[in-house]
């Protein structure tokens, strides 16, 4: 919703300053100039990446458009879901979850909790790890290293979308110049024409760099940057869940389990001790 909020304002203060000083707003509208600038941006996006990260860009923005993120409740879900791990583990045993991690779909203790069961990445991290843990062929600093290098492949794949989306924003101010030197070269050929008809074109051509400008700091760059900071919130929490991972790598109840996982959660979003033991029941 911010970055709709953000669009939204670019687009006030620009068109209204243009407004305030008496442009004429049917010199903005050149459509050569916009299918030049975005058809060359996205073929240059198409060009130098994957299939599989355009369709993160697409995929990653709309979320971020929609405020999908990572938030507090979030965290607590995945400290309570610990909880219940560790508390069964405590009550039964540890091969008392097996059954949960090797059918996590079905299991009741997952179930409660469907937005981390909707992340096949952070599914597949909980159980593997668990299975592993279960196996007992790991030891706490293979877990450590191999969560290490899971968090690090996680993040890599997360921020590439924004990547790609920062290098083409890089690249639209020049594709504007192209647009601009392109419609200077058309202007040339209406030299004969009178002052009117000649400052039309070359009104028309400077709007190739105005947009060029103006796409690149006002909308696709912000984005892409919006872009890296929900894949640095993914990786918060995945740092989260390694905690809680070790913590019950390691036989802690199911009270140091949580306080393994809260302590990693950020400072705005961490629940104090209190209302954590108030929402576990302990």
């Amino acid at each position: 919703m911010n970055m709709i909020l953000g669009y939204i304002f670019v687009f006030a203060c620009v068109l209204g300053g243009y407004a305030l000083a008496k442009g004429n707003f049917s010199m903005l509208f050149q459509p050569p100039e916009y299918i030049v600038i975005g058809g060359a941006a996205i073929g240059s996006l198409i060009i130098g990446n994957s299939t599989k990260v355009i369709a993160g860009v697409i995929k990653n923005t709309l979320a971020a458009m929609a405020g999908k993120g990572y938030y507090r409740k979030d965290f607590i879900d995945l400290l309570l879901l610990f909880n219940d791990l560790s508390m069964t583990i405590r009550r039964d045993g540890l091969l008392a979850i097996e059954n949960d991690v090797e059918h996590p779909h079905e299991s009741k203790l997952f179930k409660k909790y469907p937005k981390i069961m909707a992340n096949h990445e952070v599914e597949s991290m909980i159980t593997d790890n668990l299975r592993n843990i279960i196996s007992g062929g790991i030891d706490a600093t293979q877990l450590d290293s191999l969560l290490d290098a899971q968090i690090e492949s996680a993040f890599e794949e997360a921020v590439e979308p924004a990547h790609a989306l920062n290098n083409m924003s890089d690249g639209i101010p020049g594709l504007g110049i192209v647009a601009a030197v392109q419609g200077v070269i058309i202007t040339m050929g209406y030299l004969a024409e009178p002052p009117e008809v000649l400052g039309h074109h070359v009104g028309a051509a400077l709007v190739g760099t105005f947009l060029g400008v103006l796409l690149c700091y006002g909308f696709v760059g912000p984005t892409a940057r919006s872009l890296e900071g929900k894949a640095k919130e993914f990786r918060a929490y995945l740092v989260v869940l390694k905690a809680l991972i070790l913590a019950v790598a390691q036989g802690s109840s199911p009270q140091i389990v949580r306080e393994f996982g809260r302590a990693m959660i950020p400072g705005d979003m961490r629940p104090t001790v209190q209302e954590m033991e108030k929402l576990s029941g302990k």
